[in-house]
Order: C-alpha cells, then sequence, then structure tokens
C-alpha cells in the first residue's frame, strides 16, 4: 500500500507597521546577530545576507521534532525588498517550499511592512494557519526589536 500523498498551495499576506525607520528594518533582517534575536531565538541560526546567500535555523518542535528552516536570498532591494525561497524539513520529511517577499515603504515617520508568502504545504506535515501565526509572531518580535532600538 503507497502513501497518500498531497500539496496544498496557499499565499497570505501580513502588514506591520513599526516607528523605525526602512532602513533600521533592513539592518535588523541583514545583521546575523539581530536576525538570531527575533528570528532564531533559542535555534541555532546562521545567516549569509546576499543574493544566492542562505540561512539556516534549525531548532526543536513543540513535539520534540527536528526543525530546519533553509532559505536561499534570490532578490535585494536596501531598504525597499527582500524576496527568498524557503524550505521547512521536520524530522527527515520535506514540510513546505515558499516563496516570500518582504516590501518595505515609508510611512509618515515609520516604515509600513507588507510580507507576502506563496507556499505549499507537503503531506500534511505543516499546515498553512501554523505558518501564518508562527509568521505573525516572529513579525512581533522584529517590531520590538526596531523599534527598541530608537
Amino acid at each position: 500500500m503507497s502513501a497518500v500523498h498531497t500539496a496544498l498551495h496557499t499565499t497570505f499576506s501580513l502588514e506591520r507597521r513599526f516607528a523605525a525607520s526602512a532602513s533600521r528594518v533592513f539592518a535588523a533582517w541583514s545583521d546575523p546577530a539581530a536576525k538570531a534575536r527575533w528570528f532564531g531565538a533559542g535555534a541555532e541560526h546562521s545567516l549569509d545576507f546576499r543574493v544566492g546567500g542562505r540561512e539556516l535555523t534549525r531548532g526543536t518542535g513543540a513535539g520534540g521534532e527536528e526543525l530546519a528552516f533553509a532559505s536561499v536570498y534570490q532578490d535585494l532591494v536596501p531598504d525597499e525588498r527582500i524576496v527568498h525561497t524557503s524550505t521547512l524539513t521536520t524530522g527527515e520529511a520535506l514540510a513546505t517550499v515558499s516563496t516570500t517577499t518582504i516590501e518595505l515603504a515609508p510611512d509618515g515617520d515609520g516604515t509600513r511592512l507588507t510580507l507576502t508568502e506563496q507556499a505549499t504545504f507537503l503531506d500534511g506535515h505543516e499546515e498553512p494557519e501554523w505558518r501564518q501565526l508562527g509568521t505573525a509572531r516572529w513579525l512581533d518580535r522584529l517590531g520590538a526589536e526596531v523599534d527598541a532600538a530608537g
């Protein structure tokens, strides 16, 4: 008997407004120490922030399973746009493949961030709602990082 394989496709967008400038938000994304604080909190994290560069975050899920989130940066426009492709594995299983675009735009004396993710969720290893909730949480941590920095 063969396993049932599924592919669920979804797109979501999240917006945040930060009091910080676009350059400060971009810097929090591009600086390995800053990114580890708000994105990879408590996990193994490495970042090579350049077109073609890779980012890897490893940690443990709520059920004790090993998680690995790996990204490759496809497009970078300083202070304006970040595009990366990513995979999430749980244990040995590929759970998701995604393309994420982060757009930064001036908004009064701050910055409006719009994140759009297009993802394929494979074989029920992750749910779209989990990804959207997790992404919203790390955007909130990004806000705390950039707004606290002044």
